[in-house]
């Protein structure tokens, strides 16, 4: 049904563009203007349904991992959920995800590009006495999120206003439009917003009704600029093995207390003798910049520029600063691009 999905975004104007190993996604519905607008006054539609989901099932689920990434597994019901990053044994990231909790399995939302590398991750870590299930399931579903303000009112439309006010990660299924739709609270970004789970045979289905409920359709162009202005870190980008979760500043995903899980020893003393070199920062650009380029305070090289996009208010990149360099207000040298380093909402501000 991914085709007759298609066939719906492409009479909204869909532009779809190959994003890598073949997954084609739609990068713009020729709105950008008005899909920007929707997520700071009322609600944006977007489909990440190239977003990798796993199911992770059997009686060792919640023990494996607990003990697999940074936050605490443990201390969660069903019902519940929370965003977990999984790392080297040396603490370097592999991936941000989100989890969500049901009373037999708990299904991951992983990023688009490391969908197979955190199964084969997880998958060494499982052994012979583990009572642990590993199952691909992002083709046999789809995965949109409701992006801006009016988020709650449109969930109350479609009859699943019982999930606002509720903490982040909280789930339920509800019937919409007679269709089995998983709700998450939290759009992904900063911005207010839930994420939808929904069998792939009845996306296009549910699309329709969020539409018709008058929710606006946000493009992948427009997410990644909004994921850059607002801080989400990405694989292969912001997440790489050269840094660990606290210079991304995802201490919201980090558990202090939980005792051992891989890389904890390295969070664990980073944490305890203040030995981060460099924090995670948004930083203002007058021109554009490439990502990779150098950043310099005079003739002092200070950190590196990550990622970069055009945004409704300018120019704007990502980008690890060195510490004792300073943080929000420091004027800083991108290539030939001066700069401002400014806080980003999607990450915690930083202990300098």
């Amino acid at each position: 049904m991914i085709e007759q999905l298609q066939e719906i975004q492409a009479k909204a104007g869909a532009i779809v563009e190959e994003v890598g190993s073949g997954v084609k996604v739609a990068v713009s519905y020729r709105n950008d203007s008005e899909a920007f607008k929707a997520v700071q006054e009322s609600v944006a539609l977007c489909n990440r349904s190239h977003w990798g989901r796993i199911l992770v099932s059997d009686d060792d689920r919640i023990r494996f991992l607990h003990n697999q990434s940074t936050n605490d597994f443990n201390s969660l019901k069903a019902g519940q959920g929370c965003d977990t990053v999984f790392v080297t044994s040396t603490a370097r990231t592999i991936d941000l995800a989100t989890a969500y909790l049901t009373e037999d399995s708990v299904l991951l939302l992983v990023s688009p590009n490391r969908r197979e590398k955190v199964v084969q991750w997880l998958d060494r870590y499982i052994f012979f006495a583990d009572k642990v299930k590993l199952t691909d399931i992002t083709n046999q579903t789809a995965a949109f999120s409701l992006i801006g303000p009016k988020s709650d009112e449109l969930l109350q439309q479609i009859g699943a206003g019982e999930m606002a006010g509720q903490p982040y990660g909280n789930h339920q299924v509800f019937k919409v439009g007679g269709v089995e739709v998983r709700v998450g609270v939290g759009s992904g970004l900063a911005s207010a917003g839930y994420t939808l789970i929904v069998d792939v045979e009845k996306s296009p289905q549910l699309w329709t009704v969020l539409s018709e409920a008058g929710a606006i359709p946000l493009g992948e162009n427009c997410w990644n600029a909004l994921r850059i202005e607002q801080g989400r870190p990405l694989p292969d980008s912001e997440l790489t093995e050269d840094y660990n979760p606290l210079e991304v500043r995802l201490m919201q995903t980090i558990s202090f207390s939980k005792g051992c899980y891989i890389g904890q020893e390295t969070i664990a003393r980073l944490n305890t003798y203040k030995g981060v070199k460099q924090f995670l920062w948004g930083v203002r650009l007058n021109a554009p910049a490439t990502p990779g380029s150098a950043i310099f305070i005079g003739e002092e090289k200070v950190g590196t520029l990550t990622s970069y996009a055009e945004t409704e208010k300018g120019p704007f990149g990502l980008a690890y600063i060195r510490s004792k360099a300073g943080g929000v207000g420091l004027k800083v040298l991108v290539g030939e691009t001066e700069g401002e380093v400014v806080e980003v909402p999607f990450l915690t501000p930083p202990l300098l």
